[in-house]
């Protein structure tokens, strides 16, 4: 598929830019405004961040003259340095959907602060790319349907994961493959140097001698001598974006924790298939995710997303395996692969999705099947505050996923909605945190809208979907 055909027959004929903005000008949305630089078809003419010199530093870095990036703290003035063609630095998102844009990525990476900067951008009249998975897990399917309602697109952002992830499901679905198992590998590799006798994974090396044993492909065994390394197969991020596609999928997870083997790639079909066919899952139709295995020399999959899908027939299996893509062993299985993905380099082709093909990078109907839930990973006390820290987590709480349903005093309690929380009764280590245990700050613009989807979704018959217990 040639899609700069396709985005050149829905375009302006003028050719003219699409004025957009950025709130967040962090890693993602610096990457973001220094490739729309580089492109036809875009024009960042806003970035909004509480620091506000790292928002003038990222409009700089991607080449625009330091006379043209005006950092503005009126909308007055931030209106007359957009018709004057220059970048308007912002420290508020409610500020910036004001301007003469089209569409906004939000890349905050702040579950509250997303929310509602995405709820003002909708209720403008903007399309908005949400980068924020922390956000969509709690409440993207509201989002999804309130930008409907409102005539705009409310999309995932290519360029992360979950976006790249559901378009590869999208994608073998149109085809006829029946997608088996969809997923993702962590963001780190695990490295084995036999030289050395180390496994490197998360940015340090540890020792694994006898390691090279459970190394080779299919070796009887391997999956238990692997899972001894002394790193998590899972985090919270994994979690989530495995949450997200199956709320725009419908793919289930097998289990609520995940099986995410430390695996080859080679191995991802033999492994993601059903376990009466000698593999891990309880059936078809699920979503994983693995961490991947290699030596130094053997190309990276972190980050990457993958379907295995079941192949037409035998003769055609076979022909897939003699190509070159990995089969299971009998060439009923068939691994299909992205290794990458570009981040913010990327995330222009959602926002030109929205704007000129009036739809998401998302899935067609984005549903509440499982929520990202929080547990007690030690015993919280009343007062404690909670936090986001490092890598997105939340110090003190666990994780798992488990089936969507609406918020309760004893119900489990989406994991981003503790942000920001204070623990008011005290719950024991293993325990699920709920509803009741915590208050959350009033105004919530996360909280409210997480309402809002309940009331829509569960107010009415819902779906029989559930997470599976293997």
């Amino acid at each position: 598929m040639n899609l700069q055909q396709i985005f050149r027959r829905f375009a302006p004929a003028s050719g003219a830019l699409v004025p957009v903005g950025l709130v967040g000008a962090g890693e993602f949305g610096a990457t973001f405004v220094a490739q729309a630089a580089r492109m036809r078809g875009l024009r960042v003419i806003a970035v909004c961040d509480h620091d506000l010199e790292r928002a003038r530093a990222a409009a700089l870095a991607a080449g625009h003259p330091a006379d043209r990036v005006r950092v503005c703290a009126e909308l007055s003035t931030a209106r007359a340095a957009v018709d004057a063609g220059a970048i308007a630095v912002v420290a508020s998102a409610q500020l910036l959907v004001q301007l003469p844009l089209v569409a906004v990525l939000e890349a905050t990476g702040d579950p509250e602060g997303a929310a509602a900067a995405a709820l003002a951008a909708i209720e403008a009249g903007r399309h908005v790319v949400m980068a924020t998975k922390e956000a969509e897990i709690v409440v993207g399917p509201e989002m999804a349907r309130r930008a409907a309602e409102r005539g705009v697109v409310y999309s995932p952002v290519d360029g992360d994961q979950p976006s790249l992830l559901i378009g590869l499901v999208a994608w073998a679905r149109m085809l006829g493959l029946p997608v088996v198992c969809a997923g993702k590998s962590s963001e780190s590799d695990f490295v084995w140097d036999p030289a050395a006798e180390t496994v490197t994974a998360w940015g340090r090396a540890e020792q694994a001698p006898g390691f090279g044993q459970w190394f080779p492909l299919g070796a009887k065994g391997t999956l238990a001598g692997r899972s001894a390394l002394a790193f998590s197969r899972t985090t919270v991020p994994d979690l989530c974006e495995i949450g997200i596609v199956a709320n725009h999928t419908g793919l289930l997870p097998d289990c609520p924790g995940l099986h995410a083997p430390i695996a080859r790639t080679a191995e991802l079909p033999a492994l993601f298939r059903p376990r009466a066919q000698g593999g891990l899952l309880a059936g078809n139709g699920r979503i994983d995710m693995f961490n991947c295995l290699r030596r130094p020399d053997e190309l990276s999959f972190a980050g990457g997303v993958f379907v295995v899908v079941e192949a037409p027939d035998e003769a055609t299996g076979r022909l897939f395996a003699a190509k070159g893509m990995p089969t299971c062993p009998q060439r009923r299985y068939v691994l299909l692969h992205n290794p990458v993905h570009l981040l913010g380099a990327e995330a222009a082709m959602s926002m030109l999705s929205a704007v000129h093909l009036g739809c998401s990078t998302g899935g067609t109907e984005v549903r509440p099947v499982v929520d990202l839930v929080a547990l007690a990973a030690r015993d919280l006390e009343p007062g404690e505050a909670l936090a986001m820290g490092s890598r997105h987590e939340i110090p003190g709480l666990a994780y798992a996923l488990q089936p969507a349903q609406p918020l309760g005093q004893d119900a489990p309690l989406p994991y981003y909605l503790a942000v920001g929380a204070r623990v008011r009764r005290r719950v024991p280590r293993g325990d699920p945190l709920r509803r009741g245990d915590v208050d959350i700050p009033g105004g919530s613009a996360l909280l409210r809208l997480r309402h809002a989807q309940d009331a829509r979704f569960f107010g009415q018959e819902t779906s029989q979907l559930r997470v599976g217990t293997a």
